[in-house]
């Protein structure tokens, strides 16, 4: 079965249980399923039950689809994203951004937790992704190319749109909440980087490194979405001041910070 009719059959299976047409997609990160708290809710469908949809298996990532309407639009989140380092494929981890395309998403909101390389991006900040570097050695569009979906080619000149930065900005300004603007860089993982890496990381032009964002990024631009990538901080990654950090530090960094995330969000969304 190829690419497409994988699609279609997540997508008739999905509208054989909500008549509701999306105009967002959201993908919610570490630590940040918070903002299902202000959908109203139409319909959730667990990953498991959506032929072809793979399954979240980190910790703090419920693996839910959420159908409901926010401010008044009708979006679609992903309360848990899948990851390369999981052993998925970039193109099963990948695989819900078309799914949520063929639903009428035309926004896709990108949310994830990551470690600051930057000492003035500091601990539970908010980040808007300007820009990223890929270093996880792979792309999602590797492979077969659908000229119904996309370009061969697809241009990255503008990785995450302009317009919803400059917007997010106006919203943070008018809400005051406090946010950073920098470039993601993105590494396999599962485990965290060396001392040396962080380094390397800072030499290259990165602000955070994380590991996610990049391939649906790659995958909204390739399918025309309007893109906006949001980080929250949660653990700093100074080379020469390097401590351990444990999975429970960082979880708890982006409970304590996820409530502005989520209220930026919410209003930014009122505005579109």
């Amino acid at each position: 079965m190829n690419l497409l009719e994988k699609i279609d059959e997540s997508y008739n299976y999905i509208k054989s249980e909500t008549s509701l047409v999306p105009e967002v997609g959201i993908i919610l990160g570490t630590g940040l399923g918070g903002l299902v708290e202000h959908i109203q809710v139409d319909k959730i469908l667990n990953y498991q039950d959506i032929p072809h949809f793979p399954l979240s298996t980190v910790e703090s990532h419920r693996g839910r689809l959420i159908f409901g309407n926010v401010f008044g639009k009708e979006i679609v989140a992903m309360q848990g994203r899948m990851h390369y380092y999981e052993g998925y494929s970039m193109q099963e981890a990948t695989f819900p951004i078309y799914v949520m395309k063929k639903l009428g998403i035309k926004t896709l909101f990108i949310s994830n937790a990551c470690g600051t390389v930057n000492p003035n991006i500091p601990l539970k900040s908010l980040m808007l992704i300007t820009d990223h570097i890929n270093l996880l050695g792979d792309n999602p569009l590797i492979g077969k190319n659908y000229n119904e979906l996309g370009p061969r080619f697809p241009d990255m000149s503008e990785p995450y749109s302009r317009r919803l930065i400059k917007l997010a900005e106006e919203v943070a300004l008018e809400e005051k909440i406090k946010v950073h603007k920098g470039v993601y860089a993105a590494m396999t993982g599962p485990n965290l980087e060396t001392k040396a890496e962080y380094r390397m990381l800072q030499i290259i032009g990165a602000d955070v490194v994380g590991m996610s964002t990049v391939p649906e990024c790659i995958v909204g631009n390739y399918l025309g979405l309007e893109v906006l990538g949001i980080s929250i901080i949660t653990d700093e990654c100074y080379p020469d001041n390097l401590k351990p950090v444990s999975l429970d530090e960082i979880i708890e960094a982006a409970f304590h910070t996820e409530p502005l995330m989520t209220h930026l969000l919410s209003k930014l969304i009122a505005k579109l």
